[in-house]
């Protein structure tokens, strides 16, 4: 029975033990990218395509890899126009020209960079693709950027203040109109009545004074 207890005790033990490798393996493979999934830029100006990882390693450039990659569409091949081997380099597509430029960092793990002159052209999907070894995952970011040829007019609040001013003043017109009406209208219901009722009691007079005379006659 001692034994029995002593082999399960055991059991228990490598199992728990083999949960804790699994566990701290992936805590420590693990990587995140952080990148804003939409991005808004104006026709003609110059927008910042921001890609940011979290790894357990500290990087080392000789093992350190990036990539940048564009592509219109989900159903197109992705074109690579930046990358880093020991060092930044920048492909000259017919796309981008020399409008790419690398502005990160990687001491704070930043693979930023800029798009000067954007054009309409330069909207479609970004991939910000990161290995960081001893790290085992790849990291993996996507952005979509959005070109717009020009910003909406502003809208001007002076009017819409003037106009919803104007609607209140005419609202408390009209309803102030009503009450009037409606005071006037009860103030000669109410004469009315009083009119009625002194001419009902005057009436009444009127009899009894007949009846008095009448009655003194006899």
């Amino acid at each position: 029975m001692l034994r029995l207890r002593q082999s399960q005790g055991t059991s228990t033990g490598k199992v728990f033990y083999v949960v804790l490798l699994v566990f701290a393996a992936s805590s420590v493979s693990a990587m995140d990218v952080v990148v804003a999934q939409r991005i808004n830029a104006l026709n003609g100006t110059m927008v910042k395509i921001s890609c940011t990882f979290t790894s357990c390693y500290r990087i080392d450039t000789s093992k350190f890899s990036m990539n940048w990659t564009y592509k219109e569409s989900e159903n197109d091949t992705e074109e690579m126009f930046m990358t880093f081997k020991n060092k930044v380099t920048s492909m000259w597509t017919d796309r981008f020209g020399g409008r790419v430029k690398f502005a990160g960092n990687l001491d704070k793990n930043d693979l930023s960079i800029t798009i000067s002159d954007v054009q309409l052209e330069d909207e479609g999907i970004y991939n910000c693709y990161v290995r960081n070894p001893p790290d085992r995952i790849q990291g993996h970011g996507i952005i979509q950027l959005h070109v717009v040829p020009e910003l909406p007019p502003p809208r001007d609040s002076t009017i819409a203040v003037a106009i919803g001013a104007s609607i209140g003043g005419m609202l408390a017109l009209v309803i102030l109109s009503m009450v009037v009406v409606k005071c006037v209208r009860r103030h000669k219901k109410q004469e009315l009545i009083s009119d009625e009722q002194k001419m009902e009691e005057d009436g009444k007079t009127d009899g009894e004074a007949g009846t008095e005379e009448g009655t003194k006659q006899l």
